[in-house]
Parts: C-alpha cells; sequence; structure tokens
C-alpha cells in the first residue's frame, strides 16, 4: 500500500533545515546474527506529533527507541534527532541528544530507596548538577503538572502502579526535553488507571507542545493518545475529543517482521483494517 514516507534525499533535507522534523528515520536496516530486525524503514516525527508503535511481539518496535538513544546502531540508513545525525555519532557526543530525550520505561523503573521527590530530580541533581534550590522548584513544578505533588516525600513502594507510572513521567520531562519516548507506558494497569497515564502523554503534547514516540501493545491505549487533546481554559484542564486536523497530528506505525506495512492516522488505520488480514487480526 501506499505511505506518506518521503524519498531518501526529501528526507535528508527535511532533516537539515530549519523547523525540519525533530526525528528522521531514512531506510534503516539492522539485524541480529543474520536475523532481520528493521528493513528498509524511513519516518518523520514533526515536533509536537506523536508516532504510536504498533506490531506483533519482535516487529521491531522498541528497537526504534534503541535507535533513536543511539543504544544500537544501524547497519545501514540514516537517523537524525534534533537535526543531528546520530548514527554515526560517538558515545560523548550522544550524550548531549541524549540531554534532550526522555525515556518512560514499562514498569516505570523507579528508584525503591529514593524519595518521588529525588526520583524525580536524579538527572538534574546527579547528572546535570542544577543548584539545590533551582532543582527541588523545578521538581515540584512537574509533580504538580502530573498532580502528584502531594506525594514528593514518599516513597515508590507507598505507590499505586499508576502512581509510579506517573512519577516515571514526571523524572522523564524533568530536565525539559523537546522529545519523550514511551516504552509500553500502561503495560499492566487496569484500564482506568492507564487512562491517567495516557492524559498524561497527552498532556505534555498538547500543552507543552513535547513531541512524543509511542510503543504499545495496548490499542484502547494508542487510539486514545491518537483522537483525545487537552484542553486549558484558565485553571482548569480537560480532555476531548480532538478535531480532524489535530488527530491527524498522530500517526500510526504498524511494523510486520522489521517492515513498515502501514503509516497514516486513526482513521486510515481503521479503513485499512477491512483490507488486510495482518492489520485487521491486530485491531481484533
Amino acid at each position: 500500500m501506499a505511505t506518506r514516507r518521503a524519498s531518501r534525499p526529501e528526507l535528508l533535507d527535511e532533516a537539515l533545515a530549519h523547523g525540519g522534523p525533530i526525528v528522521v528515520f531514512d531506510q534503516v536496516n539492522l539485524s541480529f546474527d543474520e536475523k532481520a530486525i528493521l528493513s528498509d524503514v524511513s519516518f518523520t516525527l514533526q515536533t509536537g506529533h506523536t508516532k504510536i508503535f504498533l506490531g506483533a511481539s519482535g516487529a521491531g518496535k522498541s528497537t526504534i527507541l534503541r535507535l533513536i538513544l543511539g543504544l544500537l546502531k544501524p547497519d545501514s540508513g540514516v537517523i537524525f534527532v534534533n537535526g543531528e545525525r546520530v548514527d554515526n555519532m560517538t558515545e560523548e557526543r550522544l550524550m548531549g541528544v541524549r540531554a534532550d530525550l526522555g525515556m518512560v520505561f514499562q514498569e516505570g523503573a523507579l528508584f525503591d530507596s529514593l524519595s518521588v521527590r529525588e526520583n524525580v530530580g536524579y538527572k538534574l541533581f546527579e547528572e546535570l548538577h542544577w543548584p539545590l534550590d533551582k532543582a527541588n522548584t523545578r521538581v515540584a513544578e512537574v509533580l504538580g503538572f502530573i498532580g502528584l505533588g502531594e506525594f514528593i516525600d514518599r516513597m515508590p513502594s507507598e505507590l499505586s502502579g499508576g502512581q509510579r507510572r506517573r512519577v516515571a513521567i514526571a523524572r522523564a520531562m524533568a530536565a525539559k526535553p523537546r522529545i519523550l519516548l514511551y516504552d509500553e507506558p500502561t503495560t499492566g494497569l487496569d484500564p482506568i488507571t492507564s487512562i491517567t497515564v495516557d492524559e498524561e502523554i497527552i498532556k505534555l503534547r498538547d500543552l507543552e507542545n513535547v513531541s512524543s514516540v509511542l510503543v504499545t501493545h495496548q490499542l484502547r491505549d494508542a487510539f486514545y493518545v491518537a483522537e483525545h487533546t487537552a484542553i486549558r481554559h484558565g485553571q482548569n484542564l480537560a480532555f476531548q475529543k480532538a478535531k480532524e486536523h489535530k488527530a491527524s497530528e498522530a500517526e500510526f506505525i504498524m511494523l510486520k517482521e522489521g517492515r513498515i506495512a502501514f503509516e497514516g492516522n486513526a482513521q486510515e488505520l481503521r479503513a485499512i483494517a477491512e483490507a488486510d488480514p495482518y492489520i485487521e487480526a491486530f485491531l481484533s
């Protein structure tokens, strides 16, 4: 089927242009022990938009996140993050790129021996060496943003599963990254709790203009993030169905055996499912 992927010269020109996409994959290939993990993968992520990766286990979804972070190198192809080519970048230079990336892991990955304050501020305290008063102010700010300000001095063991995931999001956003990467952020949570996590992802995208890459098996959450928007009216915050132009800013990429089987918005994904047995089976 046709997709909206640009040709190689167009992608590379876009990546280097002022105001160009914040993430670019161009004909990326990666194999482990002669097994193809990604084959000819190309896509772009625009600032403030969302890419949602779906596919069966082993399709290559989480590998995309590791390549963006520079934890893996492709066998061939080109990857740009924030206008910088990262596929051939040294580890030392990658540290600067990673400073503008936040990562939310499947289980939250909080430090059990540290308080919520210390977990959220870990990068500010230990890596960026912010002055203590500045770091504490930022920690209180992000915890307030996710509605957990009163939990600042609690330990992770005192939090629910959903609260732990939201604290993980606060930690990822503490240093004000422009890109947030989410690896199965709602796995293991009940539907109601999952929605609270989804809404944090939406808030960051729509109110903070954070670009998002979401890897998930949870279709309910994927469509909720894609088709809802956060609106602030004074001190009040509401989540509502996104209008068509806004919903189109969230695009799905369906991976099948390391290749892109589909790329498009939620409406297009539902429409193509009727004609594609793989997608239909996945969505059902």
